[in-house]
C-alpha cells in the first residue's frame, strides 16, 4: 500500500548566499538525476547530513524526461510477477549479453545490491514502483532472458505534494505530452487511443483529461506526474522531507584535496605512503546581479559524482562521438562532463566501451517556435509497427525496424559508412499513420498541416511521388516496398527477421490481424515519411570504479573520498543495451553502494578505526 504523504509547505534553500563558507557535510553529491538522488537519499536515510548540487535550474537531469524504467532484477514486486527468476539466471543473461564488455565483479555487485537498494527506498521513502505483466529483456533470444519482472517503473505522483518546490523538477519533453502539457504513460496512451471504443477507456481518459485542465486553472503545469517526473518528484519529496540540502544552478569547479599518510607493510620494512583524499568541493554560482559567488564546502564521508556523463562536453563529444550533432541528442543540458574532468585531474581513469561510447536511439528533429530543436526518440511507438519501414538514401532497407533503439542507432552508423543513411527515412502508409502516429505526429491523422508546412513530415500520393520528394531512386523505393509487402503478407521477413523475437513481437501490435504483429503492408496513399538520425541518449564510457562505486586511479587504487555512479561511471553493460532501464537501474544501485560505503567509512573514522 502506498504511504500517506503530506504536502511540503516550505521552499528548500537552493542558493549559495543561504549557506556559509566552509560548511561541513557527511556527503556531497554532484548531479540530481536518478543516480545522484539515490546516493543522496540513501545517505539521508542513513542519518547523514547531505548536500546535493545541481548545475541547472531543475533537478532530475535526463532521468526526469525519460520513461524512468529501471532494470532491477530480484525486487519484491518483480518476483511477485515472475517468481521463477533467480540471481543465477540474471548472471547468465548478463554474461551472454555483455561478456567481456565489462568487469564481471561489477555486474555481480549490481545483481547482489540492486534489490536491496530498491527495498530500502520503498521502505524508507516515498518511492513506489510497479511492474508490467509483459516487459521483456531486449535481447530476449539469449539464455537467461525473461519476459517480465526485471523492469520496474515508478507509480504516478501528485506534483502538488511538493508544494512550493514543484517548480524544481525538470518538465517533461513537450513533444511527449498531449493537450498542452498532459504527461502520459503506456496505460494512458492505451486508453486514450480507445477513448471512443470502450466505456472503461472513456471513463479513464475523461478522468485524467479533466484532472489536467483543472490543474491548469490553479497551477502553471499539470500535476499528475508519470514516468521520469514521477521518479524524480518522489525522490525530491523524500530528500526534502528527511532534511537534505540542495543547491541548484551551481557548478563544482574544484575538488578539495588532502594528502593522507598511510602505513604500508613491505617485505622487509614498514614505510609511509602518501595518497590524496577528496574532502570537499569548491562551488560557484552566477548571481542575479551578475556577480559570481564561490563557496568551499567539506565532505567528511566523500563526494559522489553523478552529473550525467560527457554528452554535452565541448571537446569530449567531438572526440568520442564524431559526426553526431548535439541537436540530435535528447539528453538533458547539464551533462557537460566537467565533473569528470575534475576527477581526471585527481588521477582517475576513463574506461573503454568498445565500438561505442554512448547508448543510442533513432530520433527525429523539429524546430520549435522558440528556436530550440526538439529531438524525439523513436523508442517503440511507430517504427516496429505494421505498415512502417525504414530505408536509406538508395531507397532500400538496411535494418530490422523492430530491433531495440540502441541496436537501431548502431546499425545506422555502421551502414552509413557504406551507404548514406543519415538521415534515414521512416515511411508508412495512411492507415499506419492514423493508427500509430509517426514521431511527433499523433495518431488519428489529423492536424498534419504544421508538420507538412515546416518539413518535418513529408508526403507523396504515390511511391514515385514520395521518392521524388525524398530525393530517392523511385524504382528502388518501389521495389523495396513491394518486397516488404510480400514479406508482410507471408508473415516472415527474410531480409532482417523482423518480428522474430519475443521482444520485437511485444512491441508490435497485439491486435494486428496479420501473421506477424510487426509486419503489415504499405498499400494505401498518401504515403508519409520523416527523417531519422542517430541520437545519443546517454554515455556508456565513464570513470572506472570498483564494486563500491569508488573511483579508481590510473595506478589501480581507489581514490579515497571520491565516488561515481550513473553515466559518470563506466557502464557495467559495456556498450550493450540488453534490457529496458539499464542506465537508471544500475545508477540507482551504485548510488546506493556509494552512500553505504561512504557512511561506513565515516562511521569507522568516528570510531577511531582506519
Amino acid at each position: 500500500m502506498e504511504p500517506t504523504l503530506n504536502p511540503l509547505s516550505e521552499l528548500i534553500k537552493t542558493h549559495l548566499q543561504e549557506w556559509e563558507e566552509g560548511c561541513e557535510f557527511d556527503l556531497i553529491v554532484v548531479g540530481s538525476g536518478a543516480a545522484g538522488f539515490s546516493a543522496a537519499l540513501n545517505a539521508v536515510i542513513g542519518g547523514a547530513k547531505v548536500l546535493l548540487i545541481e548545475r541547472t535550474e531543475y533537478v532530475g537531469g535526463t532521468s526526469a524526461t525519460s520513461a524512468a524504467t529501471c532494470w532491477v532484477p530480484g525486487t519484491r514486486s518483480g518476483l511477485a510477477v515472475n517468481p521463477s527468476d533467480t540471481a543465477q539466471r540474471v548472471k547468465t543473461f548478463l554474461d551472454n549479453a555483455v561478456g567481456a564488455g565489462s568487469d564481471p565483479e561489477l555486474r555481480q555487485a549490481f545483481i547482489n545490491a540492486a534489490p536491496k537498494a530498491i527495498q530500502q527506498l520503498e521502505d524508507e521513502s516515498a518511492l513506489e514502483f510497479q511492474v508490467r505483466a509483459l516487459h521483456p529483456d531486449y535481447l530476449s533470444e539469449l539464455e537467461g532472458s525473461v519476459l517480465n519482472g526485471r523492469a520496474i517503473e515508478p507509480k504516478p505522483f501528485d506534483g502538488k505534494l511538493l508544494g512550493p518546490n514543484m517548480s524544481l523538477v525538470r518538465p517533461p519533453i513537450a513533444e511527449f505530452t498531449v493537450l498542452g502539457g498532459m504527461m502520459v504513460d503506456r496505460d494512458d496512451i492505451f486508453h486514450l487511443l480507445r477513448l471512443t471504443k470502450t466505456w472503461t477507456s472513456f471513463c479513464y481518459s475523461l478522468r485524467i483529461i479533466t484532472r489536467h485542465f483543472w490543474d491548469l486553472v490553479f497551477h502553471t503545469r499539470s500535476t499528475r506526474w508519470v514516468m521520469g517526473n514521477a521518479l524524480i518528484a518522489r525522490m525530491l519529496y523524500s530528500f526534502i522531507q528527511k532534511g537534505g540540502s540542495l543547491l541548484t544552478q551551481c557548478e563544482v569547479v574544484e575538488m578539495v584535496k588532502q594528502d593522507v599518510n598511510e602505513s604500508v607493510n613491505g617485505s622487509d620494512n614498514e614505510s609511509l605512503h602518501s595518497k590524496r583524499r577528496v574532502t570537499g568541493v569548491v562551488v560557484k554560482q552566477l548571481l542575479s546581479n551578475g556577480d559570481v559567488l564561490k563557496r568551499t564546502y567539506y565532505a567528511r564521508g566523500g563526494v559522489v559524482l553523478a552529473s550525467g556523463g560527457f554528452n554535452r562536453h565541448a571537446t569530449k563529444r567531438a572526440q568520442l562521438l564524431p559526426g553526431i550533432k548535439p541537436e540530435w541528442s535528447p539528453a538533458a543540458p547539464g551533462h557537460t562532463g566537467t565533473a569528470q574532468d575534475l576527477a581526471l585531474e585527481m588521477g582517475a581513469t576513463v574506461g573503454s566501451s568498445g565500438v561505442s561510447h554512448a547508448f543510442w536511439a533513432p530520433v527525429s528533429t523539429r524546430r520549435r517556435t522558440d528556436g530550440s530543436t526538439a529531438a524525439f526518440p523513436h523508442f517503440v511507438m511507430d517504427r516496429g509497427k505494421p505498415g512502417m519501414m525504414v530505408v536509406d538514401s538508395l531507397g532500400e532497407r538496411f535494418v530490422n525496424e523492430s530491433t531495440s533503439y540502441h541496436l537501431f542507432g548502431l546499425a545506422m552508423q555502421a551502414h552509413n559508412a557504406q551507404t548514406p543513411c543519415i538521415p534515414a527515412w521512416l515511411i508508412c502508409d495512411a492507415p499506419a499513420l492514423r493508427r500509430y502516429g509517426l514521431g511527433m505526429v499523433r495518431p488519428g491523422g489529423r492536424g498534419l498541416g504544421p508538420f507538412l508546412a515546416d518539413g518535418y513530415l513529408k508526403t507523396g500520393k504515390t511511391w514515385t511521388h514520395l521518392a521524388q520528394v525524398l530525393n530517392l531512386p523511385p524504382e528502388r523505393l518501389t521495389a523495396s516496398v513491394e518486397r516488404f509487402n510480400r514479406f508482410a503478407r507471408e508473415g516472415q521477413d527474410l531480409d532482417f527477421e523482423r518480428g522474430s523475437t519475443d521482444y520485437q513481437r511485444a512491441n508490435g501490435d497485439a491486435q494486428w490481424t496479420g501473421r506477424n504483429p510487426c509486419l503489415g503492408e504499405l498499400l494505401e496513399g498518401p504515403f508519409y515519411a520523416i527523417a531519422l538520425y542517430p541520437g545519443d541518449i546517454g554515455a556508456s564510457t565513464g570513470l572506472v570504479t570498483n564494486t563500491q562505486a569508488q573511483v579508481m586511479s590510473t595506478s589501480g587504487q581507489a581514490i579515497e573520498g571520491l565516488y561515481a555512479c550513473g553515466n559518470d561511471m563506466q557502464s557495467i553493460m559495456g556498450n550493450v543495451y540488453p534490457a529496458p532501464g539499464i542506465t537508471i537501474g544500475p545508477g540507482i544501485t551504485f548510488g546506493y553502494l556509494a552512500a553505504q560505503h561512504a557512511l561506513s567509512r565515516l562511521a569507522q573514522s568516528r570510531a577511531g578505526h582506519p
